[in-house]
């Protein structure tokens, strides 16, 4: 009988434990899968590959199984374009260059890239893109005309059309955002988050329809300083970064958090590694206290919602994706890398 309890006893033991937490992460190991000379700063996990974009008109993707990397060049005219933003619905692969011209273009019926957006004239600039779903699409650049530079698709993309400053809140002089790593945009349903150079967040809860802005304690000291990058875990956890990649070790009004899907944000690790950021992204299946953030000063992990930060390699990378909670996808100048952390 004592012999049934004991057995019974371990039994409802091991049945309640539950699988273990995860570890933190001790160490990252870089394999490097591409290496040209241009600048890859877009990223875009799609069903078994990751599509990327970059400088001298190159966009490509890579096979998650077989890392086997194709690429093309795209021209327009007598320019190659320097694709700063990629994105994806189920059915097609969407890019957009930065400066001036702007072009957007999507996956066509021929196979071959369609240009189905262009855009001209003094300050044009556009710096990231994301889909809420198949139908609805949103790209965002810099300040024209007294407002953020903000392109709405309803049609899966086919069409590009944007929105009057009329309906759009005033932009602060200057105002607009970087294109470090196609990361100024986070979604999460309807919502929408967009950082600013200027350290403001711009919140849309209906998918882009209206508009609000509130200031983060980031505010911008000089042209090169602000929020490069913004991350959503869910609709209530987000986190963003940045600082002056012209002083990468500063440290100061850098790193913010929110808990309150973006109504109110703190300051984290002021003072503390790391300084500048180009991309910040949340590990997947940690339940948002876990993060990971790079730029040409290496990467980064917090694993305290980030409020304190290790360096796990100096490695430098513009922008970062994870395909699952322990590998992510990393490109830079010149390279696309696997990044698996241990």
């Amino acid at each position: 009988m004592h012999r049934v309890i004991l057995i019974i006893f371990i039994g409802a033991f091991w049945g309640c434990s539950g699988p273990s937490e995860p570890l933190p992460f001790q160490e990252v190991a870089i394999q490097e899968v591409y290496t040209d000379s241009v600048s890859i700063r877009a990223l875009e996990v799609m069903p078994g590959s990751v599509g990327f974009a970059g400088s001298d008109g190159l966009f490509g993707s890579m096979d998650l199984q077989n890392l086997k990397v194709r690429t093309q060049r795209m021209a327009y005219l007598e320019i190659f374009p320097e694709f700063r933003a990629v994105a994806h619905t189920s059915t097609d692969f969407f890019m957009l260059s930065a400066g001036d011209p702007a072009l957007l273009y999507k996956t066509g019926d021929s196979g071959t890239m369609e240009l189905v957006y262009q855009e001209s004239g003094p300050g044009v600039f556009y710096d990231a893109m994301a889909f809420w779903d198949d139908a609805n699409g949103i790209a965002i650049g810099d300040a024209m005309g007294g407002c953020l530079s903000i392109l709405i698709s309803r049609d899966g993309g086919k069409h590009w059309s944007k929105i009057p400053c009329n309906r759009l809140p005033e932009a602060l002089p200057g105002e607009g955002a970087f294109a470090a790593s196609d990361t100024n945009i986070a979604i999460w349903g309807d919502f929408c988050w967009v950082a600013s150079n200027k350290g403001r967040i711009y919140f849309s809860a209906d998918k882009g329809e209206t508009w609000k802005v509130r200031q983060s304690p980031v505010t911008s000291a000089t042209d090169s300083f602000g929020l490069y990058s913004l991350a959503f875990y869910d609709a209530e956890t987000g986190y963003a970064a940045g600082g002056d990649y012209t002083n990468p070790k500063g440290n100061l009004s850098n790193k913010i958090s929110t808990s309150d899907g973006g109504k109110t944000w703190m300051l984290r690790a002021q003072g503390e590694t790391p300084g500048y950021l180009s991309c910040v992204q949340f590990v997947p299946g940690r339940g948002g206290r876990e993060l990971v953030g790079v730029s040409f000063n290496g990467i980064y992990y917090s694993k305290d919602s980030g409020q304190t930060w290790n360096l796990l390699d100096p490695e430098g990378f513009y922008s970062i994706r994870f395909t699952s909670d322990s590998v992510a996808v990393a490109s830079g100048k010149g390279r696309i890398a696997k990044l698996r952390f241990k």
